[in-house]
């Protein structure tokens, strides 16, 4: 419990003892928070915070000095398969590989937690079985709706034989401005419902690791107008008497540790 003078009147060494502390830095508005893990936010309770604090934070253990900018990972280990070749379709992912800041929703949809100018980046693998040249599509949506000039166009030969396919892997990278909450998706179209995107299992002579049937990347740039804030630094949010919301990117690393001061 920090020092407090009563009131009323105090003793002239209590006073003394804390104009003392005061000229010597020690104004005991000071204490330590460590950040939730996996979740955006952390609630910090003072008696001392009002709606007009002013509550500054410094990191104070490794994991906190190096909390590293938003970044995900993704893949998926199945066969992806076109019922028709007038509709689109979205990429999906089974497996998550890192997530931190950015997350996969309803198998699709790559979400950011904060707002900023993200790289994403993919790798898919395609197939083609059909005894004819055949073209996919390959382009990504914001929030649903398709995102201009985004679109990118794969040509396959036809098959090798009559049960071997051809095979070419899609990828490229491409920058897109999010919103916290947005959300962004890999579509795909093909001619032929012959095309899929394929995965494959571990593989001998020589062994070899399994084929995913897509990789993706997602890695936070930089700010993109919607906040001024960087990232690799938790800030306070909202306020209220007694308490106050520190926002910070979604992460498993633990001992995420900072003093704070509150001022007023």
């Amino acid at each position: 419990m920090y020092r407090k003078l009563n009131p009323s009147g105090a003793l002239p060494r209590e006073i003394s003892e804390v104009v003392n502390n005061l000229m010597e830095g020690k104004s005991n508005n000071t204490g330590t928070i460590t950040l939730a893990t996996g979740t955006t936010t952390t609630t910090l309770y003072d008696e001392r915070i009002g709606f007009e604090s002013v509550i500054l934070l410094a990191p104070t253990s490794a994991s906190a000095s190096s909390m590293p900018l938003p970044y995900g990972a993704w893949q998926d280990s199945v066969d992806q398969v076109a019922a028709n070749t007038t509709t689109a379709y979205p990429v999906a992912f089974d497996t998550i590989d890192y997530e931190n800041g950015v997350r996969l929703v309803s198998t699709s949809r790559l979400t950011a937690d904060y707002s900023g100018l993200y790289n994403l980046q993919f790798s898919i693998q395609l197939s083609n079985l059909a005894n004819s040249t055949e073209d996919v599509s390959v382009w990504f949506r914001k929030n649903g709706t398709n995102i201009p000039k985004s679109n990118s166009v794969f040509g396959l030969a036809p098959r090798k034989s009559a049960s071997e396919s051809y095979h070419i892997v899609a990828a490229l990278n491409y920058f897109v401005d999010l919103a916290k909450n947005d959300y962004v998706e890999i579509m795909w179209s093909t001619t032929n419902t012959a095309v899929t995107i394929d995965a494959k299992g571990t593989q001998a002579s020589p062994t070899r690791p399994a084929t995913p049937s897509v990789i993706a990347t997602m890695q936070y740039v930089s700010t993109n107008g919607f906040t001024s804030n960087i990232f690799n630094s938790p800030y306070v949010s909202s306020k209220a008497k007694g308490s106050a919301v520190i926002t910070h990117p979604s992460s498993s690393i633990t001992d995420l540790t900072y003093q704070y001061v509150v001022i007023a």
